[in-house]
């Protein structure tokens, strides 16, 4: 299958719909390679959305491979009756697969756990120091480390806390807006969600300015957190940092309650 995502397998919507039919009333296969194909872009930015990606380490192909295995789930499941954008559907289902597999990773062990609190402190004072250079190098070389190590962990850590903080909501932050809800829409569900979403809106108001501000600017508005970083005008590690430290106060105050 050529590179997921590329721009020249982009149809239109026309074609698609023949696709769709094709696969879905003939059971057309290279139909169906066809349409992932087209989708194939969800994989890369949902990816991209959810984890770090810095230039030493990341766990990019590992993740759009996790995600890739959501995409083919959704383009098996979707239902052309169903009157929603495919999507919005394969999101969740993509985001889904992804947090299966990083829910599998054992990202907190003790010795983590450890180097995630230096590290944190350490981000505190030389920030506290130098108000708008990037700090990565003066923190590795404080702690004897070095940089490379020292945004491995960050990256564990923010997925650990992403991870997290999601399993504290039962799954799903409903927070971001092309994340469906397709479970049966009784008004038990409906409720359900009014009271999650009532209670993270309190939440999130109660935030710092700054913090509240990568919030809606990472769920609300859709940005990377490169795209955040130049807003803040702090590194793309830091802001990883900042959500990682969010979500993880948001969880803490999401448990007392649910």
């Amino acid at each position: 299958m050529a590179d997921i995502g590329d721009a020249k397998h982009k149809l239109s919507p026309e074609d698609l719909s023949r696709l769709w039919s094709d696969f879905k009333n003939g059971g057309d296969m290279e139909a169906k390679d066809k349409i992932l194909l087209n989708y194939g872009y969800l994989v890369k930015w949902i990816v991209r959305r959810m984890m770090p990606k810095y230039n030493n380490y990341n766990e990019y192909d590992d993740l759009v491979s996790c995600g890739m295995l959501g995409l083919i789930d959704a383009v098996d499941k979707f239902e052309l009756k169903h009157k929603v954008k495919f999507e919005t559907y394969a999101v969740s289902r993509i985001r889904g697969e992804i947090l299966d597999y990083m829910r599998s990773q054992d990202w907190a062990s003790p010795s983590l756990r450890k180097k995630i609190s230096a590290i944190t402190n350490a981000y505190e004072i030389y920030e506290g120091q130098n108000l708008g250079r990037p700090v990565d190098k003066d923190v590795a070389d404080s702690l004897g480390m070095n940089v490379n190590q020292v945004r491995k962990i960050q990256n564990q850590t923010h997925m650990f806390n992403l991870v997290n903080f999601e399993d504290a909501l039962g799954g799903g932050t409903n927070l971001e807006a092309e994340m469906g809800n397709f479970e049966e829409n009784t008004p038990e569900n409906e409720l359900l969600d009014k009271e999650e979403k009532k209670l993270l809106a309190e939440i999130i108001d109660e935030l710092p300015e700054k913090e509240r501000l990568l919030i809606t600017l990472y769920y609300y508005e859709g940005l990377l957190l490169k795209e955040i970083a130049e807003i803040l005008r702090v590194t793309e590690s830091r802001v990883s940092q900042i959500h990682s430290k969010v979500l993880a106060k948001m969880r803490a105050k999401l448990e007392k309650v649910i």
